[in-house]
């Protein structure tokens, strides 16, 4: 055989060992491939893994509370139920249990609530808290990076000012607990949003919700052509706006598709683009569209362009004509955050009604209150107070117990927090509620307020109530304001 394949010179020189060690290696795979093709390319780094997805991650710590039951109150669940002298229990800031009757443990605060109304912390879609903070100068406005379009590059929490005023006005005069920061709507993607508790800290990121889904903020109709158009650039028109959005979606998913690649295969590292981080995030189902739009039937074709490029709209902001598209809301799983009667300030807010809420319920969508204001999102009860009266006097019949849910468990659900907060279930975050009254009054107010348990607020203690360290110091009652 050797004399067959090799020439008798070379024979000689390599001799009989080298020779037969050699067409060993030729014969027992029939000269196939060389060694280094059977091994395995280099994997890439795995789905989610080439960047960090969360760069500035909460650092929220819980203040301590104490075992507390509330007892002989009514509760308003958050989902829509009701108990008549009823208690709850809450421990290690979660909720334990909730009914007619619940056993208080040794040691625990027990509390009266006879006359009074117990409920979830309410949550605010849609604030501007932080980023337009008071005192409401120009030194301070940072919510609308309005230099271009599209923005999806900035962070809203890059611009919260944890001091601010509002945040305790909106813990103790309305009960809220959790809120969302959004961009302004000058642009027509104005950046990434962040839901934070309604806790004072050093530190935005001391305040951030842990494990919320970051929401990217867009936005439609009149503000982005009229702040584009006035510049002489595109977008000027409703046309111009989808327009733009089309093009910078169909760019996001020619990053992503690049970014998908590396992560599963390796190879060299694309380049990073922190805006299209931010949309590739939407694409992926990581971060929620919370898209600013007035009329129905720009929020249909928003709705139809997310299907055109594969994201899901979480919830349409202001939506005072929702109620003309309640089906397709529906049938879309996309959420409305309304007003109860805030209207007519131009022309796209003109075609509003009182009874927008109700119809959303009625016809089975998720519908929701929101402020966009820091007065209005310190009664926001009063406001579903307004919409559910609006609903009842064109005889669509809710109860003042499905009516919570726009307050708390819908707005959960939108933001992708229902699993831990919004309502009254055991195991979830103790963001509790306990009102003077009816909460539906404009006589009532909050009497104290927990998160995650602990009591942060109590009406009837001047030294539990929470003070922003800017005002401390400033001409007024510091720590009782």
């Amino acid at each position: 055989m050797a004399d067959r394949i090799l020439p008798a010179r070379l024979r000689a020189l390599l001799g009989a060992a080298a020779i037969t060690a050699l067409l060993a290696g030729c014969v027992s795979d029939g000269g196939a491939k060389p060694a280094t093709a059977s091994t395995p390319a280099k994997a890439g780094p795995g789905a989610g893994k080439g960047f960090a997805h969360d760069p500035y991650p909460s650092t929220y710590k819980p203040y301590p509370g104490v075992p507390t039951l509330v007892t002989h109150v009514t509760i308003f669940d958050g989902e829509g139920g009701r108990i008549d002298d009823g208690a709850v229990l809450f421990a290690d800031g979660k909720i334990v249990a909730l009914g007619q009757s619940v056993a208080a443990p040794a040691g625990a605060t027990v509390i009266d609530g006879t006359g009074k109304t117990l409920t979830p912390g309410i949550i605010d879609i849609h604030s501007h808290l932080g980023d337009y903070p008071s005192p409401g100068v120009q030194a301070n406005s940072d919510g609308n990076e309005a230099t271009g379009p599209v923005t999806a590059d900035v962070w809203a929490e890059h611009s919260v000012w944890p001091q601010d005023p509002g945040f305790s006005r909106a813990l103790v005069n309305g009960g809220v607990t959790t809120l969302q920061i959004l961009p302004g709507s000058a642009n027509l993607m104005g950046g990434r949003s962040v839901v934070i508790k309604n806790v004072y800290a050093r530190t935005e990121q001391g305040m951030k919700f842990p494990g919320a889904p970051y929401g990217l903020k867009m936005a439609c109709g009149e503000n982005p052509k009229r702040v584009y158009g006035s510049k002489g650039r595109e977008p000027s028109t409703r046309m111009g706006n989808i327009a733009v959005d089309r093009q910078t979606w169909a760019r996001a998913a020619e990053y992503k598709r690049k970014w998908d690649k590396y992560e599963k295969d390796g190879g060299e590292i694309p380049g990073r683009d922190i805006a299209m981080d931010t949309l590739a995030g939407v694409l992926s189902g990581e971060i929620l569209v919370q898209n600013h739009c007035y009329r129905a039937d720009e929020m249909a074709i928003v709705m139809d362009m997310a299907k055109e490029f594969g994201y899901h709209v979480a919830a349409f902001h202001h939506a005072v004509e929702a109620y003309k598209i309640a089906d397709l809301l529906k049938q879309n799983g996309t959420c409305a955050a309304v007003w109860a009667d805030w209207w007519g300030f131009k022309m796209e807010s003109y075609d509003a009604i009182g009874e927008n809420l109700a119809l959303l319920q009625k016809n089975g969508a998720c519908a929701m209150i929101h402020s966009d204001d820091a007065n209005g999102i310190q009664r926001l009860n009063q406001e579903v107070a307004k919409a559910l009266a609006s609903g009842r006097h064109a005889g669509i019949d809710i109860s003042d117990a499905v009516a919570w849910e726009w307050l708390t468990y819908s707005p959960a659900k939108a933001l992708g927090i229902a699993d831990k907060t919004g309502s009254l279930k055991p195991g979830k975050m103790a963001d509790v509620v306990l009102w003077n009254g009816n909460p539906f009054s404009v006589y009532t107010r909050p009497e104290k307020v927990w998160i995650d348990g602990a009591l942060l607020y109590d009406a009837n203690d001047p030294k539990r109530r929470p003070v922003s360290d800017f005002e401390l110091g400033q001409p007024g009652a510091g720590d009782t304001k």
